[in-house]
């Protein structure tokens, strides 16, 4: 039997079996790879989706933590298209950094938000599948990087401006192209295939291979995966069955603006040359009180 077998889907484990320390190994060999850090979860946090049933209907999943340094990271998949959606990260990294202020507290204080996306869906235009968005201050004319002097270092334990700023993460998992060029890429493989290859090496995939094996779920779990495989696929066929209507809508409505335009067309040629009112209506269709303001 092949060891490359399909595992269940991390936004379902996300959701539903990283609740306890034992399986933060997984979570943390992710996080450690993508951010090229050594990251330890110091606590899951309350996220949006979290506050929800775990058998909710959605296909937005999000995951938040707080690693050893108090740095907020928050994880979020989403299958659907969602044009704002860049947009919505930004509101969720700024609500992040309104919740966790206290009241009085210095702003050197406010905790740095790490943002993660794993969107199924063509978001943007670019070649590449994954994106690091950072805050920097370049300078107009001289076009230096403005840095921290020596007594800001010092207050925030850093030497980046960016480093205190929110830090966003972009991964378009269905435009990898399935080569494992280094150990995220093998993450990457594993979220858009459910496959982990026995040679990836990638810190925590192993203990994601064997704990997310579908053959050894309970039955209950399996039951519940199988129930939210069954709300992606009704969620995905909602979505093209509401794209499909507004296409055929669209078309219909262009069709009728078009005729309604040479309708006009021929009522302003029959007026300027002096045809009864009467007959322009019966001609053109249009009614008399709109041909009148022509």
């Amino acid at each position: 039997m092949s060891s490359e077998r399909r595992l269940v889907s991390f936004d379902w484990v996300m959701k539903q079996l990283l609740r306890n320390k034992a399986d933060f190994v997984i979570f943390e060999g992710f996080l450690s790879e993508l951010l090229h850090d050594d990251i330890k979860i110091k606590n899951l946090l309350e996220s949006e989706s979290n506050r929800e049933s775990k058998n909710d209907k959605t296909n937005r999943v999000d995951i938040l933590v707080e690693n050893s340094r108090e740095e907020l990271i928050i994880v979020e998949v989403q299958r659907e298209t969602e044009y704002d959606y860049l947009q919505r990260i930004l509101f969720g990294a700024s609500k992040l950094l309104l919740e966790y202020m206290e009241k009085g507290m210095p702003y050197s204080r406010i905790r740095k938000v790490i943002s993660i996306s794993l969107v199924y869906f063509d978001l943007g235009q670019g070649e590449d599948y994954a994106y690091q968005g950072r805050t920097e201050f370049i300078g107009l004319n001289k076009k230096d990087i403005l840095k921290l002097n020596s007594g800001q270092q010092e207050l925030y334990k850093t030497e980046q401006i960016a480093d205190i700023y929110p830090e966003y993460y972009i991964l378009k998992i269905n435009q990898f192209d399935d080569i494992a060029r280094n150990t995220i890429d093998e993450w990457i493989y594993f979220f858009k295939n459910e496959i982990i290859k026995d040679e990836f090496t990638a810190r925590g995939l192993k203990e994601a291979k064997e704990k997310l094996d579908i053959m050894k779920l309970s039955e209950e779990e399996r039951r519940e995966y199988e129930y939210y495989l069954e709300n992606l696929h009704y969620q995905a066929s909602m979505f093209e069955s509401s794209y499909k209507v507004g296409e055929m809508r669209g078309k219909k409505e262009g069709i009728e603006v078009g005729a309604k335009n040479k309708a006009i067309e021929m009522a302003k040629k029959l007026k300027e040359k002096g045809i009864d009112i009467a007959v322009i209506v019966e001609t053109s269709g249009l009614p008399a009180a709109e041909i009148a303001r022509l």
